[in-house]
């Protein structure tokens, strides 16, 4: 059974430098799995007993008690507990300018997501966030404060590597260029066409780049993404199916019906009444 803990407080601008959403710890039943799919947020998952694997695009790691892994935002990730030993994790769900630059710090990457624990601080992170969580004064600044001591302490366990091996920077600059096209165009009449005549791209070259990066074509990832905003206004708005399909890039309801379901499995409809008063769906 999952046990899930929330910050209550909202960042006090749109995008603050480290922000804290929730935190949780699972024990997993047999084969318990999770994508593959995409989030909007970075994500650690500790492993404290049993074993599991994840799959960040074509790279499958296997990962024993005292590991963990991070997975990061628009990128697909699948994991899932071993049929024989489940794994037992907890988990910080976090988002924030600063991150990037925490991050490049050290020596992870997605394809490159494992780290190891260290004896004391991660393996009861779940245990002090909840503590801090009681004190409901203030509770934002003691939780970020163990959330920076965290980051202090990844920082030395898998420092960036003093040679590092050179990437094809401008390659990845082509990718974040079309994740920020999708990003900010969703809502519209998006094609690859117009995208990578937008960035002065060849079209074929673009999707195979994209496709190598991210592990989807950029159709695939775009209705994706599409969904997950609809998941959102299902979920914590009144709108209407209408009023939601205009607003993530379909004109026609009965569209975005039928690819809402495609992804989901089911109608938007359905999926708002299933998910009803729930806050994160996982």
């Amino acid at each position: 059974m999952a046990i899930f803990k929330y910050n209550s407080e909202r960042p006090f601008r749109g995008n603050p430098d480290l922000h804290l959403h929730y935190w949780g710890r699972e024990e997993c039943a047999s084969g318990h799995s999770v994508g593959p799919g995409v989030r909007d947020l970075y994500k650690i998952h500790f492993i404290h007993t049993g074993t599991g694997q994840v799959t960040v695009g074509r790279e499958t790691h296997i990962l024993q008690p005292g590991q963990a892994f991070l997975t990061y935002p628009h990128i697909v990730t699948h994991y899932a507990a071993d049929m024989d030993q489940p794994w037992t994790y907890s988990w910080v769900a976090f988002t924030g300018e600063e991150i990037d630059y925490l991050l490049s710090k050290t020596s992870l990457s997605p394809e490159h997501p494992v780290f190891p624990m260290d004896d004391s601080l991660m393996p009861a992170l779940y245990d002090r966030l909840s503590t801090a969580a009681d004190h409901k004064d203030s509770l934002d600044l003691p939780l970020k404060a163990i959330m920076y001591e965290f980051f202090g302490l990844l920082v030395r366990l898998v420092p960036a590597s003093a040679n590092p091996i050179p990437l094809p920077r401008q390659k990845s600059i082509y990718v974040e260029q079309c994740l920020h096209y999708l990003h900010a165009h969703y809502c519209e009449n998006v094609t690859v066409e117009r995208m990578s005549s937008s960035l002065k791209l060849d079209r074929k070259y673009l999707s195979a780049l994209f496709k190598k990066t991210v592990g989807l074509p950029p159709q695939q990832y775009l209705l994706n993404f599409r969904v997950a905003k609809a998941c959102e206004l299902l979920t914590e708005t009144p709108c209407s199916i209408g009023e939601i399909s205009r607003s993530v890039g379909y004109q026609d309801p009965l569209l975005f019906s039928r690819m809402f379901k495609k992804v989901k499995g089911c109608s938007p409809k359905e999926y708002r009444i299933r998910h009803a008063g729930n806050d994160i769906v996982l």
